[in-house]
């Protein structure tokens, strides 16, 4: 039945907090009307983000499944998220770090794509998902990758415009879908960041890591540099790879997992830290500009985001990718308090929401004023 909203946007899955996540909530919060779509959606502790909106899910999410167990259904994701129901919307938003991109909408109908990463284990990390299933799996895994890189190129022909959140993807998009891209890097909210204020107690200066435990993020590195350094470090994050991690490095005081804290813990770790470290290649790091918006620099990986997020000596450092011994000295040759607090702050606000949010809506804008382009 056609929707009386003319403008819907839609997610890969809502179920935890992290900078996809947070990019489409400053999304959201661009278009207050439009129904949101994803595949699978956790409402808890989304209620107040997207209080008084209507989110529809798809027929996926009568498995019940959580951050814990969802992938288990890949082979049904491209299916799915060509099923959501679109049909009456005008112009559709896609958020896709996955198979957003590929939903189906009307036939006159604009689609937008902000492209978080094209679907990291079907083109760039496929040898990386098959190590991490038995090997009795893996043909059933390679069929089911080789079908999202088919259902991906079907896709890219379908959308009238990507938005890439970095050059990296923006190379990515290009290389592997044949399609051009406009740069929009993510928001940061820099102003839930502030530094620490002189007058508090100075705590234990330790190394921070951010994000989730996945094989990916390489955050063994990070860890490994830390030993070596003799530099305790303080690891934000849940996932599949912490059991493994904390048990080799695990050590009250030398390296600590604290697990998910809320956002005010969070705040106090940046603001306290000697320096967030980024060991892989990410798309745009959204954690860098967070703890440089808390005044601390950020020792990073030359790679990906943070070759836009990082002014290397001014802001932090940038250490060759995937060198354990790199970093390990870096960390031990850096004297972290000399970076300038409020020139970092000032680097790490041309990242905030209000700027995303204006890029974006100047994007769609130009979208519906260019003629519709044809299939591929």
């Amino acid at each position: 039945m056609p929707t009386t909203s003319p403008l819907a946007l839609v997610h890969d899955y809502l179920l935890v907090r992290r900078g996809a996540e947070r990019t489409f909530e400053a999304m959201a919060e661009c278009f207050p009307e439009a129904p949101i779509y994803t595949l699978l959606y956790d409402p808890e502790g989304s209620e107040e983000r997207y209080a008084g909106r209507k989110v529809h899910t798809s027929f996926l999410q009568r498995l019940g499944r959580t951050q814990s167990d969802f992938r288990q259904l890949l082979p049904a994701f491209p299916l799915a998220v060509r099923s959501l129901p679109l049909a009456g919307h005008r112009v559709v938003i896609s958020s896709s770090s996955a198979f957003a991109h590929a939903v189906r909408v009307d036939r006159d109908a604009r689609h937008l794509c902000y492209c978080h990463s094209p679907f990291r284990y079907a083109w760039f990390e496929r040898e990386r998902a098959l190590t991490e299933v038995s090997p009795r799996l893996r043909p059933a895994l390679a069929a089911t990758l080789a079908g999202v890189r088919a259902s991906d190129r079907a896709a890219a022909g379908r959308v009238d415009r990507y938005l890439a959140n970095s050059r990296l993807t923006r190379r990515r998009v290009a290389r592997y879908w044949g399609r051009e891209s406009g740069i929009v890097n993510p928001p940061v909210e820099v102003v839930r960041f502030a530094p620490r204020s002189r007058e508090a107690p100075s705590p234990r200066r330790s190394l921070l890591v951010v994000g989730e435990l996945v094989a990916h993020k390489r955050v063994d590195i990070a860890l490994e540099a830390a030993r070596r350094a003799d530099v305790p470090i303080v690891v934000v994050g849940e996932g599949p790879e912490r059991e493994r991690l904390e048990a080799r490095y695990g050590e009250p005081g030398r390296a600590d997992f604290l697990g998910r804290v809320d956002d005010k813990e969070l705040a106090g770790l940046y603001a306290s830290c000697l320096a967030l470290v980024m060991t892989n290649t990410e798309e745009f790091g959204i954690v860098a500009v967070e703890a440089m918006a808390a005044g601390r620099p950020v020792l990073a990986a030359a790679a990906g985001g943070a070759l836009e997020t990082v002014v290397d000596g001014e802001t932090g450092r940038l250490v060759p990718a995937g060198d354990v011994e790199a970093l390990a000295r870096a960390i031990e040759e850096t004297d972290f308090d000399r970076f300038g607090q409020a020139r970092i702050r000032a680097h790490a606000a041309r990242f905030s929401r209000d700027a995303f949010k204006r890029r974006l809506r100047a994007e769609v804008e130009r979208m519906l004023e260019e003629p519709r382009r044809g299939p591929l």
